[in-house]
């Protein structure tokens, strides 16, 4: 049984949850990580929108659960001490 995720911060996409709706976003230059307003699903070693099993042709760099609350697609401004 794997341990359940509850997560508010973006984490590493190398660590990402292999199931449920997530939200994923890429850091820009500015280290801001800009997330699709959708929820997606792992699919082997990419992800799918998870509306429409769509293959998403991004390289995210972070990932978090989906909460349908919260609005997706806005840039998003890491904590200093999260940024690589």
């Amino acid at each position: 049984m794997e341990p359940r995720i509850q997560v508010q911060e973006w984490l590493p996409v190398s660590i990402v949850a292999p199931d449920g709706d997530l939200e994923i976003g890429v850091m820009d230059y500015d280290g801001l990580i800009v997330a699709l307003p959708y929820p997606c699903h792992r699919s082997g070693v990419g992800f799918v929108d998870a509306a429409n099993r769509r293959h998403v042709d991004i390289q995210p760099t972070h990932w978090r659960k989906w909460n349908a609350s919260r609005e997706g697609g806005g840039p998003v401004e890491l904590p200093r001490a999260e940024q690589s």
